[in-house]
């Protein structure tokens, strides 16, 4: 039976041969899915990427908290200015732990244990990011000489305070190296003295001893140590939650 297409009278046969050559003449059509997908690229970032840029935040980030309390304490206004900059170089570090966490899960040939790490690792990012912000946020009060003006019973506190926010971090850091869930224990603890030392610093403060604007000040930085301390614990409780399992934690709330 004759096919009639366009009023000529061809096979049905003749027509399909006609349209696989009309269809292997026209040029593919690159839909803006497929070039999206050129967009990234083609060769994925190994994991231990992921553990080199953490192990740098990690470094960076201890030796920020470390130095804005010698800074404040020195008076070295240099140095604290140094630190505020520095942080411009956290924030790019954890941009760049993100982009290749998500190629990764996007991406990436991973299994179910892997993905979970993964997510993991995109949860624990915003208090990495925040512990930079609040070192950032010390070096600041250090630049503007702040150290000069503080009692010294308050500089002994302030000066404590660093040390075990010092030591929260660095313990930190080496439960996320090794993937372990006991430090969460001992790293509550820790915290639990900083906060014990944001309760004295606080009463010194109300007892008069330093002007007004200077307690202010010092206020500020007494909280700011202690949400450090926070953000640090959460950060190993994600860590033994992805040990061991259970819950998630919770945030560690607004700074």
């Amino acid at each position: 039976m004759p096919f009639k297409l366009g009023g000529s009278t061809r096979s049905a046969r003749d027509h399909r041969e006609a349209e696989v050559v009309e269809f292997e003449d026209r040029p593919p059509q690159i839909g803006p899915l497929a070039m999206e997908q050129r967009l990234w690229p083609r060769t994925m970032p190994e994991p231990d990427e992921v553990d080199r840029l953490f192990s740098q935040v990690f470094a960076l980030v201890g030796e920020a908290i470390a130095g804005a309390t010698h800074a404040l304490l020195a008076g070295d206004r240099d140095a604290a200015k140094e630190l505020v900059k520095r942080d411009e170089v956290v924030d790019k570090l954890i941009g760049q732990i993100s982009t290749t966490v998500q190629q990764q899960l996007v991406h990436g040939e991973t299994t179910a244990d892997e993905r979970r790490e993964y997510v993991a690792i995109l949860r624990m990012l915003p208090d990495m990011e925040r512990n930079g912000d609040l070192a950032e946020h010390i070096a600041r009060r250090a630049a503007r000489g702040l150290g000069a003006e503080m009692s010294a019973r308050s500089r002994g506190l302030v000066e404590r305070m660093g040390e075990v926010a010092t030591t929260i971090w660095r313990e930190t850091g080496d439960a996320f190296a090794e993937r372990s869930a006991e430090a969460a224990s001992f790293i509550d603890d820790l915290d639990d003295e900083m906060d014990d030392l944001h309760v004295t610093l606080t009463a010194e403060l109300v007892a008069g001893t330093m002007p007004l604007p200077v307690a202010i000040e010092l206020a500020m930085v007494a909280r700011f140590f202690e949400r450090f301390g926070d953000h640090a614990v959460n950060l190993a409780r994600r860590m033994a939650t992805l040990v061991v399992g259970g819950p998630e934690p919770v945030s560690a709330g607004p700074d």
